[in-house]
Protein backbone atom coordinates (compact mmCIF):
# COMPACT_ATOMS: atom_id res chain seq x y z
CA UNK A 1 0.00 0.00 0.00
CA UNK A 2 1.12 3.53 -0.73
CA UNK A 3 2.46 5.42 2.24
CA UNK A 4 0.16 8.26 3.29
CA UNK A 5 1.10 11.90 3.05
CA UNK A 6 1.38 13.20 6.61
CA UNK A 7 0.33 16.76 7.36
CA UNK A 8 0.42 18.76 10.58
CA UNK A 9 -3.03 20.28 10.96
CA UNK A 10 -1.65 23.32 12.77
CA UNK A 11 0.43 24.46 9.78
CA UNK A 12 -0.24 27.94 8.40
CA UNK A 13 -3.92 28.79 8.81
CA UNK A 14 -4.17 25.65 10.92
CA UNK A 15 -7.94 25.30 10.66
CA UNK A 16 -10.76 23.97 8.50
CA UNK A 17 -9.39 25.15 5.15
CA UNK A 18 -6.22 23.09 5.60
CA UNK A 19 -8.20 19.98 6.54
CA UNK A 20 -10.72 20.29 3.70
CA UNK A 21 -8.02 20.99 1.10
CA UNK A 22 -6.00 17.96 2.18
CA UNK A 23 -9.05 15.66 2.04
CA UNK A 24 -10.05 16.91 -1.41
CA UNK A 25 -6.52 16.52 -2.77
CA UNK A 26 -6.35 13.00 -1.36
CA UNK A 27 -9.66 12.13 -3.04
CA UNK A 28 -8.54 13.61 -6.38
CA UNK A 29 -5.08 12.03 -6.43
CA UNK A 30 -6.01 8.76 -4.64
CA UNK A 31 -3.05 9.26 -2.31
CA UNK A 32 -3.73 8.23 1.32
CA UNK A 33 -3.61 10.98 3.91
CA UNK A 34 -2.97 11.28 7.60
CA UNK A 35 -3.55 14.59 9.39
CA UNK A 36 -2.53 15.05 12.99
CA UNK A 37 -3.00 17.99 15.34
CA UNK A 38 -6.23 18.85 13.48
CA UNK A 39 -7.28 22.50 13.77
CA UNK A 40 -4.25 22.86 16.02
CA UNK A 41 -3.95 26.62 15.48
CA UNK A 42 -7.49 27.31 16.69
CA UNK A 43 -8.99 27.86 20.12
CA UNK A 44 -10.99 24.63 19.80
CA UNK A 45 -8.88 21.93 18.11
CA UNK A 46 -10.12 18.63 16.68
CA UNK A 47 -12.74 17.58 14.14
CA UNK A 48 -16.07 19.39 14.30
CA UNK A 49 -19.43 18.42 12.82
CA UNK A 50 -18.79 20.33 9.59
CA UNK A 51 -15.49 18.43 9.12
CA UNK A 52 -17.17 15.10 9.79
CA UNK A 53 -19.80 15.77 7.13
CA UNK A 54 -17.15 16.65 4.53
CA UNK A 55 -15.39 13.40 5.47
CA UNK A 56 -18.64 11.45 5.11
CA UNK A 57 -19.40 12.79 1.62
CA UNK A 58 -15.86 12.24 0.33
CA UNK A 59 -15.73 8.78 1.91
CA UNK A 60 -18.99 7.83 0.19
CA UNK A 61 -17.68 9.07 -3.16
CA UNK A 62 -14.26 7.40 -2.95
CA UNK A 63 -15.18 4.44 -0.71
CA UNK A 64 -12.39 5.55 1.59
CA UNK A 65 -11.06 3.74 4.61
CA UNK A 66 -11.27 6.25 7.46
CA UNK A 67 -9.83 6.11 10.95
CA UNK A 68 -10.31 8.75 13.63
CA UNK A 69 -13.54 10.23 12.29
CA UNK A 70 -14.91 11.11 15.71
CA UNK A 71 -16.03 14.44 17.08
CA UNK A 72 -13.01 16.21 18.58
CA UNK A 73 -10.49 13.78 17.07
CA UNK A 74 -7.02 15.29 16.61
CA UNK A 75 -5.79 12.64 14.17
CA UNK A 76 -7.52 11.21 11.09
CA UNK A 77 -6.49 8.79 8.37
CA UNK A 78 -8.23 8.92 4.98
CA UNK A 79 -7.42 6.32 2.29
CA UNK A 80 -9.51 6.36 -0.94
CA UNK A 81 -10.05 2.95 -2.55
CA UNK A 82 -11.48 4.17 -5.87
CA UNK A 83 -11.75 7.31 -8.00
CA UNK A 84 -14.69 9.62 -7.20
CA UNK A 85 -18.19 8.41 -7.95
CA UNK A 86 -21.52 10.18 -7.79
CA UNK A 87 -23.26 10.74 -4.48
CA UNK A 88 -27.05 11.05 -4.13
CA UNK A 89 -27.85 11.48 -0.45
CA UNK A 90 -29.23 13.75 2.27
CA UNK A 91 -26.77 14.80 4.98
CA UNK A 92 -27.24 16.58 8.31
CA UNK A 93 -24.44 18.57 9.96
CA UNK A 94 -26.30 18.19 13.25
CA UNK A 95 -26.16 14.38 13.17
CA UNK A 96 -22.77 14.23 14.90
CA UNK A 97 -23.53 15.95 18.18
CA UNK A 98 -26.47 16.99 20.34
CA UNK A 99 -27.80 20.48 20.85
CA UNK A 100 -27.19 23.58 18.78
CA UNK A 101 -24.57 22.61 16.17
CA UNK A 102 -22.55 25.14 14.19
CA UNK A 103 -21.86 24.28 10.57
CA UNK A 104 -22.40 25.87 7.15
CA UNK A 105 -24.19 23.89 4.44
CA UNK A 106 -22.74 26.10 1.63
CA UNK A 107 -19.19 25.56 2.98
CA UNK A 108 -19.73 21.79 2.90
CA UNK A 109 -21.01 21.66 -0.67
CA UNK A 110 -18.38 24.14 -1.91
CA UNK A 111 -15.71 21.96 -0.29
CA UNK A 112 -16.73 18.70 -1.99
CA UNK A 113 -17.61 20.22 -5.38
CA UNK A 114 -14.07 19.83 -6.86
CA UNK A 115 -14.29 16.08 -6.22
CA UNK A 116 -17.87 15.37 -7.28
CA UNK A 117 -17.46 17.05 -10.67
CA UNK A 118 -15.04 14.20 -11.48
CA UNK A 119 -17.54 11.46 -10.60
CA UNK A 120 -18.67 10.75 -14.17
CA UNK A 121 -22.35 11.06 -13.26
CA UNK A 122 -24.72 13.54 -11.66
CA UNK A 123 -24.44 13.98 -7.90
CA UNK A 124 -27.34 15.27 -5.85
CA UNK A 125 -26.60 16.58 -2.40
CA UNK A 126 -29.04 17.78 0.20
CA UNK A 127 -27.39 19.29 3.28
CA UNK A 128 -28.98 20.47 6.52
CA UNK A 129 -27.23 23.23 8.47
CA UNK A 130 -26.72 26.98 8.51
CA UNK A 131 -27.50 28.46 5.08
CA UNK A 132 -26.92 32.13 5.99
CA UNK A 133 -24.23 31.97 8.65
CA UNK A 134 -22.32 34.87 10.15
CA UNK A 135 -18.78 35.43 8.83
CA UNK A 136 -18.93 32.39 6.55
CA UNK A 137 -20.06 31.51 3.03
CA UNK A 138 -23.82 32.03 2.75
CA UNK A 139 -26.21 30.57 0.22
CA UNK A 140 -26.70 33.85 -1.68
CA UNK A 141 -22.97 34.49 -2.14
CA UNK A 142 -22.52 30.85 -3.11
CA UNK A 143 -25.29 31.01 -5.71
CA UNK A 144 -24.68 34.49 -7.13
CA UNK A 145 -20.87 34.76 -6.95
CA UNK A 146 -19.03 31.48 -6.33
CA UNK A 147 -21.07 29.38 -8.77
CA UNK A 148 -20.89 32.18 -11.35
CA UNK A 149 -17.09 32.02 -11.13
CA UNK A 150 -17.17 28.23 -11.31
CA UNK A 151 -19.30 28.34 -14.46
CA UNK A 152 -16.57 30.48 -16.01
CA UNK A 153 -14.18 27.70 -14.94
CA UNK A 154 -16.27 25.16 -16.86
CA UNK A 155 -18.24 23.72 -13.94
CA UNK A 156 -22.02 23.36 -13.85
CA UNK A 157 -23.92 22.99 -10.60
CA UNK A 158 -27.50 23.92 -9.80
CA UNK A 159 -28.44 25.06 -6.28
CA UNK A 160 -31.80 25.36 -4.57
CA UNK A 161 -32.82 26.44 -1.10
CA UNK A 162 -35.44 24.39 0.74
CA UNK A 163 -35.38 26.45 3.93
CA UNK A 164 -33.13 29.07 5.50
CA UNK A 165 -31.07 28.81 8.67
CA UNK A 166 -29.64 32.09 9.99
CA UNK A 167 -26.61 32.13 12.26
CA UNK A 168 -24.86 29.70 14.56
CA UNK A 169 -26.79 26.54 15.26
CA UNK A 170 -29.64 27.32 12.86
CA UNK A 171 -30.97 24.54 10.66
CA UNK A 172 -31.91 25.17 7.06
CA UNK A 173 -31.58 22.95 4.02
CA UNK A 174 -29.97 23.47 0.63
CA UNK A 175 -29.62 21.19 -2.38
CA UNK A 176 -27.05 21.05 -5.12
CA UNK A 177 -27.11 19.07 -8.38
CA UNK A 178 -23.58 18.65 -9.72
CA UNK A 179 -22.89 17.89 -13.36
CA UNK A 180 -19.75 15.95 -14.40
CA UNK A 181 -17.26 18.56 -15.58
CA UNK A 182 -13.64 19.07 -16.58
CA UNK A 183 -12.56 22.55 -15.45
CA UNK A 184 -10.96 24.95 -17.90
CA UNK A 185 -8.38 27.62 -17.20
CA UNK A 186 -9.27 31.32 -16.91
CA UNK A 187 -7.16 34.41 -17.37
CA UNK A 188 -8.53 36.93 -14.92
CA UNK A 189 -5.41 39.02 -14.59
CA UNK A 190 -7.60 42.04 -15.41
CA UNK A 191 -11.30 42.03 -14.57
CA UNK A 192 -12.56 44.07 -17.53
CA UNK A 193 -15.88 45.92 -17.70
CA UNK A 194 -18.80 45.54 -15.34
CA UNK A 195 -21.42 43.10 -16.67
CA UNK A 196 -23.95 43.30 -13.86
CA UNK A 197 -24.34 44.33 -10.24
CA UNK A 198 -26.98 43.15 -7.83
CA UNK A 199 -28.05 42.45 -4.28
CA UNK A 200 -30.42 40.15 -2.47
CA UNK A 201 -32.14 40.56 0.89
CA UNK A 202 -33.10 37.13 2.22
CA UNK A 203 -35.37 37.16 5.24
CA UNK A 204 -37.65 34.99 7.36
CA UNK A 205 -39.99 35.67 10.27
CA UNK A 206 -39.74 39.45 9.83
CA UNK A 207 -42.10 42.01 8.34
CA UNK A 208 -41.98 42.68 4.61
CA UNK A 209 -41.49 46.35 5.44
CA UNK A 210 -38.04 45.67 6.93
CA UNK A 211 -36.94 43.92 3.74
CA UNK A 212 -38.43 46.71 1.60
CA UNK A 213 -36.45 49.28 3.58
CA UNK A 214 -33.33 47.24 2.92
CA UNK A 215 -34.03 47.20 -0.81
CA UNK A 216 -34.61 50.97 -0.89
CA UNK A 217 -31.36 51.59 0.99
CA UNK A 218 -29.49 49.30 -1.36
CA UNK A 219 -30.78 51.22 -4.38
CA UNK A 220 -29.48 54.46 -2.91
CA UNK A 221 -26.14 52.96 -1.90
CA UNK A 222 -25.46 51.22 -5.20
CA UNK A 223 -26.55 53.99 -7.56
CA UNK A 224 -22.94 55.08 -8.15
CA UNK A 225 -21.96 51.48 -8.86
CA UNK A 226 -24.74 50.67 -11.31
CA UNK A 227 -27.94 52.50 -12.12
CA UNK A 228 -29.40 49.17 -13.27
CA UNK A 229 -28.53 47.13 -10.19
CA UNK A 230 -30.74 44.05 -9.86
CA UNK A 231 -31.98 44.12 -6.25
CA UNK A 232 -34.54 41.72 -4.82
CA UNK A 233 -36.06 40.70 -1.51
CA UNK A 234 -36.73 37.02 -0.92
CA UNK A 235 -39.03 35.80 1.86
CA UNK A 236 -37.82 32.29 2.73
CA UNK A 237 -39.32 29.46 4.76
CA UNK A 238 -37.41 28.97 8.00
CA UNK A 239 -37.78 27.60 11.52
CA UNK A 240 -36.43 30.88 12.90
CA UNK A 241 -36.26 34.58 12.14
CA UNK A 242 -33.37 36.26 10.37
CA UNK A 243 -32.22 38.52 7.57
CA UNK A 244 -29.13 38.54 5.36
CA UNK A 245 -27.89 41.08 2.80
CA UNK A 246 -25.56 40.05 -0.05
CA UNK A 247 -24.16 42.44 -2.66
CA UNK A 248 -22.45 40.98 -5.71
CA UNK A 249 -21.01 41.94 -9.08
CA UNK A 250 -19.94 40.19 -12.26
CA UNK A 251 -17.21 41.64 -14.45
CA UNK A 252 -16.01 40.30 -17.80
CA UNK A 253 -13.16 38.57 -15.98
CA UNK A 254 -14.05 38.77 -12.31
CA UNK A 255 -16.57 38.11 -9.57
CA UNK A 256 -16.99 39.33 -6.03
CA UNK A 257 -19.50 39.69 -3.21
CA UNK A 258 -19.99 40.71 0.40
CA UNK A 259 -22.54 39.45 2.93
CA UNK A 260 -23.70 40.81 6.28
CA UNK A 261 -26.37 39.22 8.48
CA UNK A 262 -28.79 41.24 10.54
CA UNK A 263 -28.60 41.12 14.32
CA UNK A 264 -31.10 41.91 17.02
CA UNK A 265 -31.28 45.68 17.65
CA UNK A 266 -29.40 46.62 14.46
CA UNK A 267 -31.36 48.59 11.85
CA UNK A 268 -31.55 47.08 8.38
CA UNK A 269 -30.06 50.30 6.96
CA UNK A 270 -26.92 49.71 9.03
CA UNK A 271 -26.74 46.11 7.83
CA UNK A 272 -26.94 47.33 4.24
CA UNK A 273 -24.29 49.99 4.83
CA UNK A 274 -21.89 47.37 6.21
CA UNK A 275 -22.46 45.05 3.27
CA UNK A 276 -21.92 47.86 0.74
CA UNK A 277 -18.80 49.03 2.56
CA UNK A 278 -17.22 45.58 2.41
CA UNK A 279 -18.29 45.14 -1.22
CA UNK A 280 -16.89 48.50 -2.29
CA UNK A 281 -13.55 47.67 -0.69
CA UNK A 282 -13.21 44.89 -3.26
CA UNK A 283 -14.56 47.03 -6.12
CA UNK A 284 -12.10 49.86 -5.43
CA UNK A 285 -9.18 47.43 -5.25
CA UNK A 286 -9.46 46.57 -8.95
CA UNK A 287 -8.84 42.90 -8.12
CA UNK A 288 -10.65 40.27 -10.17
CA UNK A 289 -11.93 38.28 -7.16
CA UNK A 290 -12.60 38.88 -3.49
CA UNK A 291 -10.42 37.14 -0.86
CA UNK A 292 -12.91 34.32 -0.26
CA UNK A 293 -13.43 33.55 -3.93
CA UNK A 294 -9.65 33.38 -4.31
CA UNK A 295 -9.79 30.24 -2.14
CA UNK A 296 -12.87 28.79 -3.81
CA UNK A 297 -11.39 28.93 -7.31
CA UNK A 298 -8.09 27.31 -6.35
CA UNK A 299 -8.88 23.58 -6.39
CA UNK A 300 -10.75 23.88 -9.69
CA UNK A 301 -7.84 25.80 -11.19
CA UNK A 302 -5.53 22.93 -10.22
CA UNK A 303 -7.62 20.52 -12.32
CA UNK A 304 -7.75 22.74 -15.41
CA UNK A 305 -5.63 22.34 -18.50
CA UNK A 306 -3.62 25.49 -19.20
CA UNK A 307 -2.80 28.39 -16.94
CA UNK A 308 -5.25 30.02 -14.54
CA UNK A 309 -4.51 33.54 -13.31
CA UNK A 310 -6.55 35.82 -11.06
CA UNK A 311 -5.89 38.72 -8.73
CA UNK A 312 -7.28 39.29 -5.26
CA UNK A 313 -7.49 42.37 -3.07
CA UNK A 314 -5.94 40.61 -0.07
CA UNK A 315 -3.74 37.55 0.20
CA UNK A 316 -4.86 35.55 3.23
CA UNK A 317 -3.04 32.94 5.28
CA UNK A 318 -5.93 30.66 4.40
CA UNK A 319 -5.04 30.97 0.70
CA UNK A 320 -1.30 30.40 1.14
CA UNK A 321 -2.03 27.37 3.35
CA UNK A 322 -4.27 25.84 0.68
CA UNK A 323 -1.52 26.35 -1.89
CA UNK A 324 1.02 24.68 0.38
CA UNK A 325 -1.24 21.69 1.06
CA UNK A 326 -2.02 21.18 -2.65
CA UNK A 327 1.67 21.03 -3.50
CA UNK A 328 2.16 18.13 -1.08
CA UNK A 329 0.08 15.91 -3.37
CA UNK A 330 1.16 16.80 -6.91
CA UNK A 331 3.72 18.85 -8.82
CA UNK A 332 2.25 22.24 -9.61
CA UNK A 333 3.51 25.53 -10.98
CA UNK A 334 1.51 27.53 -8.49
CA UNK A 335 2.50 30.88 -7.03
CA UNK A 336 0.94 33.63 -4.98
CA UNK A 337 2.62 36.95 -5.69
CA UNK A 338 1.97 39.41 -2.87
CA UNK A 339 2.48 39.57 0.86
CA UNK A 340 -0.10 38.33 3.33
CA UNK A 341 -2.68 41.05 3.99
CA UNK A 342 -1.91 42.87 0.73
CA UNK A 343 -3.09 42.59 -2.91
CA UNK A 344 -1.79 39.59 -4.80
CA UNK A 345 -1.95 37.48 -7.95
CA UNK A 346 -2.56 33.73 -8.03
CA UNK A 347 -1.06 31.72 -10.88
CA UNK A 348 -1.83 28.00 -11.32
CA UNK A 349 -0.51 25.60 -13.96
CA UNK A 350 -0.76 21.82 -13.80
CA UNK A 351 2.54 20.21 -14.83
Amino acid sequence: MQEPIVINGSHGEGGGALLRTALVMSALTQIPLRIHNIRGALRKPGLNSEDLLVLAILSASCRAEVEGDDLGSLDVRFAPSRPPRAVDQRFDIGAYEKGSVSGSAPVVVESVLPVLIRAGAYSRLSVLGETHGQNTLGFDAFERSALSAHRAQGVCAFPSLVSAGYGTGAVGEMRLDIEPSLPNSVDWSGRGDLVKCGAVVSYSGLSDDIAARGVRHLRKGLVDMSAEADIEAMALPSKGAGISVTVFAEYENGRGSATVNGQRGVKIENVVDNAIRAFEEWVRSGASVDPFLADQMLLLGIQAQGKTVYSTQRVTRRLTTMVWVSKQFMPLHMTVKGAEGFPGVVSIENI
